[in-house]
């Protein structure tokens, strides 16, 4: 167990019919929201006229900033700020899924700034200071609404880039899963694949090498996750096969389950990043593709964490090491194609001719984020043949 400090600060509401609640819980806040959604899901389902007459009866005025896109991009973001600014708002609420609240963590960074929030991302600033940020989340799969974490694709480069600053942990965040049963299939599946790749981030690449705690806690959860989807397939509207992967999801990406692991790394959002970003897929569209390349590419060098996984998860019973993790990282591929989400460049139509212009992306994003030693340009070549 290595030396950790854990910071968790924001308050969950969770359950059916808590959106209504938005408008006390904003109340401490402010008077004044930027409302960030993005097109008519919200519309379409109920939330918006809820939110709507929450706030209203909360005496909470509101500026609405629709259209994110499901990978936000920098542009958008930059008419937020500029809305936020020009009108004075006291806080940030966003209504949608985690493209929705990571583009509004964005936003009530740069609205305390004189830099863009790009060069935040880049590195070459930091946050000083943040608007507050409060939201509903409608799609339960990145844990942004528990986490200080956000992502945006600069939509002038293709560049795909997270970072995260303390001052953007969300106030609130309401989970009310009544919401998502509406969420399609697809994106469900793609929803499901990105909860389960940031439990398996740390598990995989964590420094300390006894950490049966933090183990067993992304082991159990993965299995959860495996077993709502299994429910929710089935019959989309099964509330507990919804409630319980909203609140896993959550569990997956807030900072307890790495805590005490030492350094780790995120190498299968590394090389995914790109994908998203260049291309415009689901990001849970793409980790199906860049997980089983990343463990095969793995277990030629160490495969005994990724045995451990099979035989803890999926029951794999041979005792050989090798074997087991090969089995492994083929029932979990095999598992993705049949919940509907793709495993490889061909199947989302990258071609391979492609290959260039995605390693030089994969290895500027290595840099930045600090993990070009390991990761070399030559690594993410090969790494990238195993995702043809």
């Amino acid at each position: 167990m290595r030396n950790f400090e854990f910071h968790n600060p924001t308050k969950i509401i969770f359950g059916e019919d808590r959106v209504k609640d938005i408008g006390k819980e904003a109340k401490q806040y402010g008077k004044k929201c930027l409302m960030v959604y993005g097109k008519s899901s919200i519309k379409k389902n109920g939330v918006y006229d809820t939110v709507v007459k929450s706030l209203n009866e909360a005496g909470i005025a509101f500026v609405e900033y629709p259209g994110v896109k499901s990978n936000p991009i920098l542009s958008h973001v930059q008419g937020g700020v500029d809305l936020a600014k020009k009108e004075e708002v006291d806080f940030i609420l966003a209504v949608g899924g985690g493209s929705v609240v990571d583009e509004s963590k964005a936003i009530a960074a740069g609205a305390m700034m004189e830099r863009s929030i790009w060069d935040f991302l880049l590195g070459d600033t930091e946050v000083g200071e943040a608007l507050p940020l409060l939201d509903i989340l409608t799609i339960p799969a990145t844990g942004t609404e528990m986490n200080p974490t956000f992502v945006v694709t600069n939509d002038q480069t293709n560049e795909k880039v997270g970072r995260g600053s303390d001052l953007l942990f969300p106030k609130v965040s309401i989970l009310d899963p009544t919401v998502t049963v509406t969420i399609p299939a697809d994106y469900t599946a793609y929803s499901i694949v990105d909860a389960i790749s940031h439990l398996i981030e740390g598990y995989f690449t964590g420094e300390d090498s006894w950490t049966p705690i933090q183990d067993g806690y992304v082991e159990n959860l993965v299995k959860t996750i495996i077993e709502c989807a299994e429910r929710i397939l089935k019959d989309p509207r099964d509330y507990q096969g919804r409630a319980t992967f909203m609140w896993a999801a959550a569990l997956a990406w807030n900072g307890l389950g790495p805590s005490g692991i030492g350094g780790w790394g995120v190498p299968m959002h590394l090389i995914e990043h790109p994908l998203s970003g260049i291309y415009d897929i689901a990001h849970g569209a793409g980790l199906s593709i860049t997980i089983p390349a990343w463990l095969t590419w793995k277990a030629e060098k160490d495969s005994s964490k990724i045995a451990q996984f099979g035989r803890n998860v999926f029951g794999i019973e041979e005792k050989d090491q090798n074997t087991a993790a090969k089995k492994g990282i083929e029932v979990l591929r095999s598992w993705f194609d049949r919940i509907g989400s793709p495993t490889s460049f061909a199947k989302v139509g990258i071609p391979e001719s492609d290959s260039e212009k995605i390693t030089d992306m994969a290895y500027k994003l290595a840099e930045t984020w600090g993990m070009h030693k390991e990761y070399t340009r030559d690594v993410i070549v090969e790494l990238y043949k195993l995702c043809v």
